[in-house]
């Protein structure tokens, strides 16, 4: 094997600096002066003396509250409740925060689910009550606050919280590659939705449950964390039900590397969590509670999904005499239920199929990535806020910035659009022609589909994993980091039929 060193790459296991190792970067580093010299002097972890205040680690905690104030401005002007003349859509401003605090009606003191049926799962209600009972409570002693733009307030500043909790996971699990992160800090998408939902309660939990598997171990102690490491996603899961995928990735691995007790505990954890969280709701008040499920269950074919492409292009290139079959399945929603359900399940089997036959062991961050984009991407719900499921992940799973910013720019793209489309909505006028509308959600699907070619491209050619030149296997793996594959995978293989070999043509 050569020993010739690769730029970007530190075997001491010192920081990564993308301008050596990016090859995106590397080019736009060109505009001031060029990548880090070979001989430059670094100082982010000194070995004596005081070394810089502005390390990596600060500069990216630094970008992210800097993003999260920005957001904060770009949603100001709806913060007062007083959504006139649309500007809730005109301004790119709208959010289901300070919406919801009266359509659930908060406002009135009603406790969600005891008092009237709540559309998300338990915990993001229990998250709404928790906030907005002692809001409303404070402005009945004070009328002359704005309840509505408190409680939004109150949410941000928790949210915003929970999204710098999690990019602290990601700058624990990347110690030796922290400017990854400020892909998370610097994301366009995390400006325009980052309080659009309460979609960071899920996301933090779920980051929390990751880095908690990271430091299993298997003995005792790591058998402990992988059981809290269940927990945690488990809640991440009764908040959306997202993280509860990220189980998958932990037991396909765990096969493969032939230790299982640790992820069926963490499974287990998850399950009797989601039950334990959801039974004070669902005993007494079933039917409220059940408002998720059903709405679930019921929506048709939402915004922006691949079931609306598919539609739009049916009414567009269709026979105008009969109705196409993406048409025929918004006419038929629980055909279209089993239908997204089946795809995603054959997409989940697929990946487990990769992560057993791969050439090495996957990293638990790609897996992940995978199957939570594989449920986007056959969802017939796409909300534009969920663009935050897969940010830390990618970040995780695929730390370069070229194909990341196509992303990002998709979604941007998209995010305008999608508020044209409201706007058109609430005023019954066309604001952009909605074939504009269905090429940015397909620019969108197009992007987050390359991004799953590129991390199953760098699963079957591991050496052109990025995080793996500054790691020796998985730093997210917990107990599965550098252990050896099952033996009966090695049997597996040494029983498959050796390739035939291709014939050298003579002369």
């Amino acid at each position: 094997m050569s020993t010739k060193s690769t730029p970007g790459i530190d075997e001491s296991g010192a920081i990564d600096h993308p301008s050596r190792s990016d090859g995106f970067v590397r080019g736009l580093s060109g505009l001031i002066g060029g990548p880090l010299g070979d001989h430059a002097v670094i100082r982010d972890r000194p070995s004596g003396g005081r070394g810089r205040f502005w390390t990596a680690v600060r500069i990216v905690l630094a970008l992210t509250c800097l993003t999260l104030t920005l957001h904060w401005v770009q949603k100001s002007p709806c913060q007062d409740g007083a959504w006139v003349n649309n500007q809730q859509y005109t301004r790119f401003c709208y959010t289901d925060v300070l919406a919801l605090y009266y359509a659930e009606r908060l406002n009135e003191g009603a406790v969600p689910y005891r008092d009237h049926p709540v559309e998300y799962p338990v915990l993001t209600g229990y998250f709404m009550g928790a906030l907005g009972l002692p809001v409303h409570s404070a402005g009945e002693g004070n009328p002359d606050i704005n309840q509505g733009q408190w409680f939004y307030n109150l949410n941000a500043l928790v949210l915003g919280a929970l999204a710098l909790a999690t990019v602290m996971v990601l700058l624990s699990l990347r110690r030796r590659r922290p400017w990854d992160a400020a892909m998370f800090a610097l994301s366009p998408a995390l400006l325009l939705t980052a309080t659009v939902n309460w979609d960071f309660l899920a996301i933090g939990l779920a980051a929390l449950g990751l880095l908690v598997w990271a430091r299993t171990r298997d003995d005792r102690t790591g058998l402990t964390l992988a059981i809290l490491s269940g927990v945690l996603l488990g809640l991440g899961g009764a908040a959306k039900m997202w993280p509860l995928f990220l189980l998958g990735p932990i037991l396909v691995l765990a096969i493969r590397a032939n230790r299982v007790r640790a992820a069926v505990l963490s499974i287990i954890a998850a399950a009797v969590t989601v039950v334990l969280v959801n039974l004070p709701v669902a005993i007494p008040y079933r039917e409220n509670w059940n408002r998720f499920f059903e709405l679930n269950t019921e929506r048709p074919i939402d915004w922006g999904t691949l079931w609306y492409i598919g539609r739009y292009l049916d009414g567009k290139f269709g026979d105008p005499a009969s109705i196409g079959p993406f048409q025929w399945l918004d006419a038929n929603i629980p055909t279209l239920n089993y239908l997204s359900y089946a795809l995603f399940g054959l997409a989940c089997l697929a990946i487990g199929a990769l992560a057993l036959l791969a050439p090495r062991r996957p990293r638990l961050a790609q897996l992940a990535f995978l199957v939570v984009a594989a449920f986007l991407i056959f969802s017939k719900v796409w909300s534009q806020q969920f663009v935050l499921w897969m940010l830390p992940l990618v970040v995780l799973a695929r730390p370069k910035w070229g194909a990341f910013l196509a992303w990002q720019i998709a979604e941007v793209g998209y995010f305008v659009a999608f508020y044209a489309e409201l706007l058109g909505a609430a005023t019954s006028t066309s604001v952009i022609p909605e074939g504009v509308f269905v090429l940015a959600a397909s620019l969108r699907l197009a992007t987050v589909v390359t991004l799953c070619v590129l991390v199953v491209r760098e699963i079957l050619h591991p050496e052109q994993d990025a995080v793996r030149r500054n790691y020796a296997d998985d730093p997210d793996g917990g107990l599965l980091d550098g252990t050896p594959d099952a033996p009966w995978l090695d049997r597996f293989r040494s029983r498959r039929p050796a390739p035939t070999p291709t014939p050298v043509p003579t002369a």
